[in-house]
């Protein structure tokens, strides 16, 4: 995998954003996005004159108009009217955002864009996809470890993605990393114990977790030449206690079986994405205030996470390292 930076956050479903404005929160900052002119746009959620938020507003003639004095401003963020006034308009402008739409989702860049919002490793033509949305009470470090986690499976989800046997694997990992992204290679498990596995994945030859800045954990699942299930989680800070995130359960086409698999693999997801969120928000409400986590022997991608969060390039980059763990 090359190395790759981006700014891009998936923030809403595609279907969700019309010509009402649409509000959504990265790292407490506050941004409006809506349809208007045939285009979608996206704008900081704050009018400039008193500071309401413009979601709270309406489009009219392709224009977010304040609900606070009526104030109307373009796609751009330029004021187009002021209601009453018979001068000329001021010269104001809300600070406009770059968004993208693709794969379902709404991407926005609360900065200068670089690179493009990352589709999945499996997305496009041949492939079959469900979107899922999820919000819990946590830190984006500990929800993106928690989905690339492969030792808490066997307890946490018992039975769904490990647990139906007690047998145990030893697994080699080599852990890659670069600008913008680290990763997991397991190999030597030749399927999880567990009802979404043997339902729906099949032989194993090896499995990948990953995590691509500024918020996208990914794993992949590959059999015999080729890829069986992947899912993708798009995430963001919304403030200091919650993270939202959208998962993407993505596998082949293979004719209709495809399509069958999604239908069986959506509630058993959504009882995975229920058992996390518990545990999560029970340890986030039982955490001390100034406490650190002790980072064990097999926390094994944490580390690069926190580092490319900080803006750093995780330690593997040039050096790959390697272990065997028991799965």
């Amino acid at each position: 995998m090359t190395d790759r930076t981006s700014s891009w956050y998936a923030v809403a479903l595609s279907r969700a954003v019309s010509r009402t404005p649409h509000r959504v929160l990265i790292a407490g900052q506050a941004f409006v996005i809506f349809r208007s002119g045939g285009a979608l746009r996206c704008l900081t959620d704050r009018c400039p004159h008193r500071f309401a938020p413009l979601s709270l507003g309406r489009v009219v003639a392709d224009t977010i108009e304040c609900p606070y004095h009526g104030w109307r401003f373009d796609g751009t963020g330029r004021c187009r009217a002021v209601p009453g006034l018979l001068e000329p308009v001021p010269n104001v402008i809300v600070p406009p955002h770059a968004v993208r739409e693709a794969n379902g989702l709404v991407y926005i860049s609360p900065e200068a864009a670089r690179g493009e919002p990352y589709p999945g490793v499996l997305s496009g033509p041949g492939t079959v996809s469900s979107v899922v949305e999820n919000r819990v009470r946590s830190s984006l470090i500990d929800v993106a470890e928690n989905i690339l986690d492969a030792t808490h499976t066997h307890f946490t989800h018992s039975g769904i993605l490990r647990g139906l046997s007690s047998r145990r694997y030893n697994v080699k990992v080599t852990v890659t990393g670069g600008d913008g992204w680290v990763e997991a290679r397991y190999e030597g498990e030749p399927r999880q114990e567990g009802i979404i596995s043997r339902l729906l994945e099949g032989e194993r030859s090896i499995s990948v977790g990953r995590f691509i800045a500024p918020g996208v954990a990914e794993l992949e699942f590959w059999g015999r030449g080729r890829i069986n299930l992947s899912t993708t989680f798009h995430l963001r800070q919304e403030d200091d206690e919650h993270v939202h995130g959208f998962g993407v359960l993505a596998g082949p086409m293979q004719g209709g079986l495809g399509y069958l698999k999604a239908v069986l693999f959506k509630p058993l997801f959504h009882i995975a994405l229920r058992q996390d969120q518990t545990i999560l928000t029970a340890a986030r409400q039982n955490r001390l205030p100034d406490a650190k986590p002790v980072v064990g022997r097999l926390d094994i991608l944490r580390p690069h996470i926190e580092a490319i969060l900080r803006g750093e390039r995780p330690s593997v980059a040039d050096a790959p390292t390697e272990l065997t763990m028991e799965l």
